[in-house]
């Protein structure tokens, strides 16, 4: 049955760049259209950062969004965790940054890379920390600028990503809302059909190794699909058993918005109908580990998380990484 939570939900925040990106715009760089995008994958637009934009100040401005919202000072924040695959740079982490364009001294700051799922691992994390080490308020954040990663000429990919940044403060539960389970699963064994060979020690930033495209997305679309779907659909059934419940319980679901036919092959699997789950995916576009929580943020703060709400978060990203969890808001 499910545990008493732990932590919960006090606030959320979101970022996007200004510059929108739409289909009509994609028809002029690459072959194209928009009933193709559409028809495959659900996106109409995207968000996209100019060249050269630090992921660092999306991510800040989706958390001081986010702490305004909770109530909290960025003194009173003691861990920063956020999932991205796109950071300011190899390293120091981009949360070190942020902890410091925050003014958050107090805070213990690091990355997680597990690429689409780097928010539910972060908050899975958090938790950890939390219920563990004596950490009170926590700030967990996925953010990307995937766009610094797509290669332009490549159809198949360069429709899909979007850039954005979202953001929760955690703080203790007041013991019937927050986060009642939750899993991680990964699987190496399928790493070479989603990954971005360039950039580390196997292929470093050569003049030949950035010509060859190295840096950009590679993707199998097919594949990546299939394993999306019986991935996310695993996961969610393992917290809802874990919790003692069955897809019928959830008030809404807010998948990882990758793909709205991934989307709507997860409900279908869970009889669940399309109006208990949240799409925005025609608007962001794929915003890996920033689309949960960009998602929270919207529902929060248009009224349509009701309290006491029932809510399923479910994802699945490179490596292969895939998450799931229940919260009760």
């Amino acid at each position: 049955m499910s545990k008493k939570p732990q932590i919960m939900l006090l606030g959320t925040g979101r970022a996007v760049p200004e510059k929108i990106l739409t289909n009509a715009d994609l028809e002029r760089i690459v072959e194209t259209s928009d009933d193709w995008i559409v028809a495959r994958t659900g996106i109409k637009q995207r968000h996209v950062a100019e060249p050269g934009s630090a992921l660092s100040d999306l991510v800040t401005e989706a958390a001081r969004k986010a702490l305004q919202d909770a109530g909290v000072s960025a003194g009173e924040i003691d861990l920063i965790v956020l999932g991205t695959v796109t950071g300011d740079m190899k390293f120091p982490a981009t949360a070190c940054l942020v902890q410091e364009k925050l003014g958050a001294k107090n805070a213990v700051a690091f990355d997680i890379s597990a690429a689409c799922s780097g928010f539910l691992y972060g908050l899975q994390v958090a938790e950890g920390l939390m219920t563990t080490s004596g950490y009170r308020r926590a700030l967990v954040i996925g953010g990307e600028i995937l766009t610094s990663m797509v290669n332009w000429q490549d159809r198949d990919t360069c429709v899909l990503f979007g850039d954005g940044a979202g953001a929760v403060v955690l703080g203790p539960s007041d013991g019937e809302r927050g986060l009642l389970q939750s899993c991680l699963r990964s699987d190496g064994a399928h790493s070479g059909l989603l990954y971005n060979p360039g950039g580390g020690s196997v292929n470093p930033p050569t003049a030949e190794n950035v010509a060859a495209q190295l840096h950009t997305i590679r993707m199998e679309g097919k594949e990546v699909f299939r394993h999306a779907v019986t991935s996310m659909t695993g996961a969610l059934k393992q917290v809802l058993e874990q919790a003692g419940l069955t897809g019928e319980d959830l008030d809404l679901l807010i998948p990882h918005q990758a793909n709205l036919r991934i989307i709507e092959a997860v409900a279908k699997r869970f009889k669940m109908p399309m109006e208990k789950v949240f799409v925005n995916v025609d608007r962001y576009g794929n915003t890996s580990a920033a689309s949960i929580p960009i998602a929270l943020d919207e529902l929060r703060r248009s009224g349509q998380l009701k309290e006491g709400a029932l809510v399923g978060l479910v994802t699945f990203g490179a490596g292969f990484t895939w998450a799931a969890a229940l919260l009760r808001f």
